[in-house]
């Protein structure tokens, strides 16, 4: 095993954040879960047997470094390719030079960066490789392996999930720069603070931060927060429409409204518009929101949610958007309920076991003389006509048995929906009763 280098290399020519790379496991930092004394990517490489996994995690926590170091921690030949720049031909010619060192007692970790660009095809082409230890492969991904990997190539390989640098571990970087450089970073307290927030749990991008500083900030200068913020470009927040960031801020925000907290729903629903979000795919959102967590608890949440759409696509951004806004806010206030949605489900499911029933005779019309002979409409009982403009007759077919899919809570309107069924049923349990006349 080679020997552990110092932390940091001395070439001045080099970027920053290559002289900042870790050289070994110990000096990479935040992944304490994956690289502690007892954890599972640390036993492995203390064992010296190396099997194939994905590394999945936030741009900038350490991927290629981790890969970099377990390499030089055995006696694996490290090959790195991107799936950016790569295609058949490259990895063919990966593979083909794996297998010639394997001849000589030489191993390969092959990591492939983004593996998840790679397309299904593509990915099957290391199956065979991977299968029969040709290469240990090591595939870095910013995307759900789930949804980007196919399930052949998930089957042979390990997931280890990579964590965002967290203030702390960030700090650390901070600091380390500063050693290395044997100068401070021109900031306030509140400034420092405020550089490792805008670093978004990226440590690349902070280490970039911390050269514009450097650089930029004028001689003998300490900046405040409103100064840094002149110098350094804010960072556009991590998110992607087509991707898993989308559907777990949507998740994020309907889980929040269904909990009743507008707050965090604001926050989510501001996340995904500074993402760069459809406007109008959130109100869509909302709207069933409306219909089907709301429901008729709050019979104005569906109207509320279609004038905010109307509103938005009248105004546009940034106007419109307090129209989102203040429909989030309605929506978490807003009593809860399901009923609607659980009675459509149940009355779908009767609708297929009962499918083939036809209606009753007495409500059907009967406009020929052969309907009516055929009974069309017979002893139908006008509702108007009745006392209580209720005739309590049976709509469901006959010979299926009555059903009550609809069963609202004692919560918001639906509970006066539900007097009002109860004295319904009450209406037709004394009128079915009543002995015929």
């Amino acid at each position: 095993m080679p020997t552990q280098g110092s932390l940091f290399e001395d070439s001045a020519a080099r970027p920053l954040a290559d002289r900042l790379r870790p050289t070994v496991l110990d000096d990479i930092v935040g992944q304490e879960h994956l690289l502690g004394a007892d954890a599972p990517l640390r036993r492995m490489i203390a064992s010296g047997r190396l099997s194939s996994f994905i590394l999945w995690g936030p741009p900038g926590c350490g991927k290629t470094t981790l890969a970099r170091i377990m390499a030089n921690c055995t006696s694996l030949h490290f090959v790195a390719l991107s799936a950016v720049f790569s295609g058949i031909a490259e990895l063919r010619k990966a593979f083909e030079e794996a297998a010639r060192r394997r001849e000589f007692g030489e191993g390969t970790l092959l990591f492939v960066d983004e593996i998840h660009r790679f397309n299904r095809a593509q990915q099957d082409g290391f199956l065979p490789y991977v299968e029969n230890g040709t290469v240990i492969l090591v595939g870095a991904t910013t995307e759900n392996p789930s949804f980007e990997l196919n399930s052949a190539l998930l089957s042979r390989c390990k997931v280890f999930v990579m964590n965002a640098l967290d203030i702390p571990a960030l700090e650390q970087i901070l600091r380390r720069g500063e050693q290395l450089l044997k100068r401070p970073l021109p900031l306030t307290p509140e400034a420092r603070n405020t550089l490792l927030e805008l670093a978004d749990g990226d440590g690349r991008y902070l280490i970039n931060l911390m050269e514009s500083v450097w650089d930029l900030a004028g001689e003998g200068v300490t900046l405040d927060s409103a100064g840094l913020l002149k110098i350094v470009q804010q960072r556009a927040p991590v998110y992607d429409k087509d991707r898993e960031g989308h559907y777990n801020l949507i998740s994020a925000l309907h889980k929040s409204l269904r909990g009743s907290d507008s707050d965090a729903a604001l926050y989510w629903a501001a996340r995904m518009l500074a993402g760069g979000e459809d406007p109008l795919y959130l109100l869509r959102r909302l709207t069933r929101f409306a219909m089907e967590d709301v429901s008729l608890a709050d019979p104005q949440a569906l109207p509320l949610a279609l004038a905010a759409w109307d509103a938005y696509e009248r105004l546009g951004s940034p106007e419109g958007e307090l129209a989102i806004a203040e429909l989030v806010v309605f929506l978490g206030s807003a009593p809860k309920s399901n009923s609607s949605y659980k009675a459509w489900l149940a009355a779908q499911e009767a609708a297929g076991q009962f499918g083939s029933l036809p209606p009753p005779k007495h409500i059907l019309n009967a406009p020929t003389k052969l309907m009516k002979k055929l009974g069309y409409g017979k002893d139908y009982q006008y509702d108007h006509d009745t006392a209580e403009g209720f005739s309590g007759q049976n709509y469901f077919p006959d010979g299926m048995p009555r059903q009550k899919f609809y069963d609202p809570p004692e919560r918001g309107f639906e509970r006066e929906i539900r007097k009002r069924l109860a004295y319904w049923e009450e209406l037709r349990r004394r009128r079915n009763a009543a002995p015929s006349k």
